[in-house]
């Protein structure tokens, strides 16, 4: 079992019972999935770049991505409908809860100038989006393979019901939010 989901039932569960007095234990909030997603603009130019950033999502994820497509043209972009533009991730269970220790763990701590996550990446319903610049920041990749920086979005959806719950029970993970 994954140690922040042996964390998670041990220590948040309880936890956030005492917070919220939940009367069921099915009502405390957990993370059903986190979702990771590489937008690649760039990539109508040269179609190899979707090929490293499959390769670079694969080592941080441990999963292989799928390759999202353009929905329409957009004759300005020279983007054509059907045409790779991007690349994403869902992880759910015990990659999902080894993805959140090393992201919380060895990833964000080594963001330069780091001050904390803003908590205004809530919905309104409890899921919360982050993003970051770069994909140096994650152990698994080496600064001299890449090519280029690039960004990602990482999602994570939660079954809470308001973003009070959501940003405790990320907060009760360890995720750095500013004060």
């Amino acid at each position: 079992m994954a140690r922040l989901k042996d964390f998670y039932l041990k220590e948040i569960v309880p936890g956030l019972n005492k917070e919220f007095s939940y009367t069921n234990a099915h009502q405390v909030p957990k993370i059903e999935k986190i979702v990771v997603n590489m937008g690649l603009g760039d990539a109508v130019q040269d179609v190899k770049i979707i090929e490293k950033a499959k390769a670079e999502m694969t080592a941080i994820t441990g999963q292989a991505p799928v390759v999202t497509k353009a929905r329409k043209s957009i004759a300005t972009f020279k983007l054509r409908e059907g045409m790779p533009i991007g690349c994403m991730v869902t992880l759910r269970d015990e990659r999902m809860y080894e993805f959140l220790d090393r992201l919380i763990n060895a990833a964000l701590p080594r963001v330069r100038d780091f001050q904390g996550i803003s908590a205004k990446g809530f919905d309104g319903r409890g899921n919360f989006n982050m993003g970051l610049t770069d994909q140096t920041v994650f152990p698994e990749i080496d600064y001299d393979k890449i090519d280029k920086l690039r960004g990602m979005n990482i999602t994570f959806v939660t079954t809470a019901k308001t973003d009070e719950e959501g940003r405790s029970l990320l907060r009760a993970f360890g995720m750095p939010f500013r004060r």
